[in-house]
């Protein structure tokens, strides 16, 4: 190696030294006989590729390795796709929606599924870092019939029940049996979960897809998934059921139609799950609040050796929840429907089981098809409580439309704020509309409002009908659970629609006779467990409400305090502030 291959000390200098470099290389070639044919045998030729041109003489070489260029450079071009298959993919659909993934509740926002790779195009042997990234959000591919998705109802269904009842699970089974997970995905969860012993857990995975619900194999957020049947179109809400996060449960439950109580066959779960403290009488009661018409019982694991079917255990667990169901509300013979199912194996889900012969109702996914539509007016005024907002090419919020009907750069009011907001883009599950209906998930694009300035709870208006809003309300409160006495300046935290608020109880009116309905004539000093009362409620700020008789969506209410549901109630009548 030349020493001055360094820096040179000057560029006179640097000049010389390719000059010197240049002729000796010149030399070298005019001395070189490329015509020496013993040097250059035909044999070796697709192995010897010389660096420096070569005269006429060599013509069968050049050909040869041309033609070896040509195969490879088809190889190259051909693999191409394949290689970047993945980013070309990611073209297609705009950035901003994928940047908005994760902050979205549901599980996998992208509507667009698994379209730019084929199973066939793509082995995992050629590029399994592709498939990784392709399927790492479990994007429940959104049917992109637009036109057709106005006509089927939208029914949103809860999943509530004890924690590790099989909520996730079944959800998760539910979107592989109806084609919203590819089995491909279900693959991968499954290796995963095995080499974390979490062998039993990957169905939930479609719906539990933070890493932190994964590892500890708790739903804490609310999961997000659809699916369509013949008649109708389905979001699934998957429900947290671990008391610490009753709160988001109660979030979930306020926007649903139809609840599925989930409880778990297994000796020992059941009871653990009902018994004082378990989630299962909490959700039930807390789905009857929330305004849920509908309650379907799926006893789970029914698969499970303790259980193996039993029609024992079935009536058993029937027997011990009818009548508290009974007490919280529901109608027995219309409102519950009790079915066995298996969410590991998806038995009794779909298609009927041989290994449940006693059971002879439809399984659960034709069930929920069978139900009666549910009446909502589509001429009475827009109410949309806001479940939740982000930032993302201006503001986004999340909700249910409960009545009236928004369009596409329609004006309405952001109450109790009071804003004007002109709706930019509008998206039912995910897929991109003009119009929508009660009853519809909807993903507004607002503008005219910043995100900081809306908070869960607030209610999209029209300007012609604005909802109530205020502090101060008298309401009847059914005291469910609260060991010592309640007396004026009581506080607990008030959950009202998708609103979470603190309240204090001012005064108490009268006790109502849970039997007669008749009202004291005189003020009780206090209320305690399992009695009915009226009372008047201050919240420590302004919040939107209705009375329950002129909008029940947004006049029922939950009180909880430590933790507990202490009281249901119904806002009976709105009190003016005094200035």
């Amino acid at each position: 190696m030349d020493p001055r291959d360094t820096a040179p000390d000057s560029w006179e200098q640097e000049d010389d030294v390719e000059a010197t470099i240049d002729g000796k290389l010149e030399e070298a070639f005019t001395a070189f006989n490329v015509n020496a044919k013993p040097f250059v045998p035909n044999v070796n030729a697709v192995e010897f590729v010389p660096t420096f041109p070569m005269n006429e003489h060599s013509e069968n070489l050049d050909s040869v390795v041309a033609v070896e260029k040509i195969s490879s450079m088809d190889v190259l071009e051909s693999a191409a796709p394949v290689e970047n298959g993945d980013s070309e993919r990611t073209t297609e659909e705009p950035w901003d929606q994928k940047e908005a993934e994760p902050n979205e509740e549901e599980p996998g926002g992208d509507s667009c599924g698994n379209r730019g790779l084929s199973e066939e195009a793509v082995t995992e042997e050629v590029a399994p870092e592709i498939i990784e990234e392709e399927e790492e959000a479990p994007a429940p591919k959104v049917p992109p019939t637009q036109p057709d998705a106005p006509k089927k109802e939208h029914v949103n269904v809860v999943f509530i029940g004890h924690v590790d009842a099989g909520k996730s699970t079944i959800g998760g089974q539910i979107m592989y049996l109806t084609g919203m997970v590819e089995k491909r995905t279900l693959e991968k969860y499954e290796r995963e979960a095995k080499e974390k012993n979490r062998e039993t857990w990957y169905l939930s995975w479609a719906l539990d897809t933070n890493q932190e619900e994964r590892d500890k194999g708790k739903t804490v957020e609310v999961g997000r998934a659809y699916f369509e049947t013949d008649k109708k179109h389905f979001t699934i809400l998957d429900a947290p059921g671990h008391k610490s996060f009753v709160p988001n449960m109660i979030g979930g439950a306020s926007q649903a139609d139809l609840a599925v109580l989930v409880i778990s066959a297994r000796k020992g779960e059941f009871e653990t799950g009902f018994e004082k403290g378990g989630q299962t009488r909490e959700h039930a009661m807390l789905a009857k609040t929330a305004g849920v018409k509908h309650l379907i019982v799926l006893v789970n694991k029914m698969d499970d050796p303790t259980v193996n079917w039993s029609l024992e255990r079935y009536e058993e667990c029937k027997e011990k929840l009818v009548p508290f169901l009974k007490k919280v509300g529901f109608n027995p013979k219309k409102d519950i429907h009790f079915m066995p199912c298996s969410g590991l194996t998806g038995a009794n889900l779909k298609e009927p089981t041989d290994m449940c012969s006693w059971y002879t109702g439809l399984p659960f996914i034709p069930q929920l098809d069978s139900l009666p539509s549910f009446n909502r007016s589509t001429d009475g005024p827009v109410r949309l409580p806001i479940v939740d907002k982000y930032k993302d090419m201006g503001t986004v919020i999340l909700g249910k439309l409960e009545s009236g009907c928004i369009s596409k750069a329609q004006q309405l009011v952001m109450m109790p704020n009071r804003h004007t907001v002109e709706v930019l883009s509008l998206l039912s599950d995910d897929v991109e509309t003009d119009d929508a209906e009660p009853g519809e998930n909807l993903k507004l694009r607002l503008k005219g409002i910043e995100e900081e300035e809306i908070l869960p709870g607030f209610i999209l208006c029209n300007a012609e009908n604005l909802c109530h809003s205020g502090r101060t309300f008298d309401a009847q409160i059914v005291i469910i659970e609260h060991k010592s006495i309640i007396c004026p300046g009581y506080n607990a935290v008030l959950h009202i629609h998708t609103c979470i608020e603190e309240v204090q109880i001012t005064a108490l009116i009268c006790m109502v006779d849970k039997k007669t309905g008749d009202k004291s004539k005189t003020r009780p000093r206090f209320v305690k467990q399992d009695q009915v009362c009226i009372a008047r409620l201050r919240t420590a700020g302004t919040i939107c409400l209705e009375t329950f008789k002129d909008f029940p969506q947004m006049g029922r209410f939950t009180l909880r305090d430590e933790g507990k549901t202490i009281a249901i109630g119904k806002v009976l009548k709105l009190v003016a502030e005094r200035d």
